[in-house]
């Protein structure tokens, strides 16, 4: 069966075997989270401030391969008032990556029924390639609407006018792709270039707010409606952030305040009960967080169908 056949809107694509997306619902403001697919990285990526043999006894414990770790990759689609707040793109389809199972946004977003035109507002959480790669995808660009506004932290785009990949530990390559993608983007985007400093309202009950330490710009998404919150954290937050909160992991560019980013946000979470989904914690990514001694414990949400 060929791969480039279109899905037909609400019906998985071809090569699916269930649809990789997810909805909720967060007092009168929708939201589906999207799967962009995987990208798989060494596992020391996961903590490069421990020992290898430490990051190996959580990957036995967590039942997986001690080489190579599947990312997920989250996207979530926002629906409030008579906006359409689609909150980063995914990693896009670039071959010279080979990475084949990622860069699913587009076909996923069109499986679930939205189409790009319809959206009013993106919102990046910071400017890595997998957050601002679909943007870059052949064909992408032109389903937007002209007007759309692209909001992202004004201390995001001067960081990637000359970054700093000093303190990062990264696998070879990555920062010359990560270099090249947020390039492109700038120089493609800069019109719809929504700038903000430190917090904006995107839509309502929808607010962008800067973090720091993944990025200097790197941001969260706060949903709030009717009583109910959910944060998107982006980056903030991996998989072995909610017992180990205090690891290194090789993409942050400020490893210490990323940390302390981290673990307030956590606190911040376990404290009110909000959900929490994140870019890279497995698919559908929709849980909670509750303090355990001096670290965290992920619940995940029971799935609603």
């Amino acid at each position: 069966m060929s791969l480039q056949i279109a899905p037909r809107p609400g019906r998985p694509g071809p090569d699916e075997l269930v649809p990789s997306r997810y909805a909720l619902r967060i007092g009168e403001v929708d939201v589906m989270v999207i799967s962009d697919g995987v990208l798989p990285l060494p596992t020391e990526m996961l903590g490069h401030n421990v020992g290898s043999s430490v990051r190996t006894a959580w990957l036995n414990d967590m039942f997986l391969p001690a080489d190579a770790f599947d990312w997920a990759l989250n996207v979530m689609v926002v629906r409030s008032g008579d906006q359409t707040v689609l909150v980063d793109t995914g990693l896009g389809s670039d071959p010279n990556l080979n990475l084949p199972r990622a860069g699913k946004l587009i076909h996923r977003l069109a499986a679930a029924g939205i189409d790009l035109a319809s959206v009013t507002d993106v919102v990046l959480t910071h400017m890595h390639m997998d957050h601002i790669g679909g943007l870059l995808e052949d064909g992408f660009k032109d389903q937007l609407r002209p007007d759309v506004r692209i909001h992202v932290a004004a201390a995001e785009v001067k960081f990637w006018e000359s970054p700093d990949f000093t303190r990062v530990h990264m696998p070879p390559g990555f920062p010359d792709a990560l270099r090249s993608a947020a390039d492109r983007f700038a120089k493609a985007y800069s019109n719809q270039l929504r700038q903000f400093d430190e917090e904006h309202e995107v839509a309502p009950g929808v607010v962008v707010r800067r973090t720091g330490g993944h990025t200097p710009g790197h941001s969260i998404v706060r949903v709030v409606s009717g009583g109910e919150g959910l944060m998107f954290a982006g980056d903030a937050v991996f998989t072995v952030g909610f017992e180990h909160p205090g690891w290194y992991n090789g993409f942050e560019h400020d490893p210490e305040e990323a940390a302390r980013v981290r673990i307030r946000l956590l606190r911040d979470l376990a404290a009110s009960g909000d959900q929490l989904v994140a870019t890279h914690l497995p698919f559908p990514s929709v849980g909670r967080v509750a303090a355990d001694g001096d670290a965290f414990r992920w619940v995940p949400a029971f799935w609603d169908y």
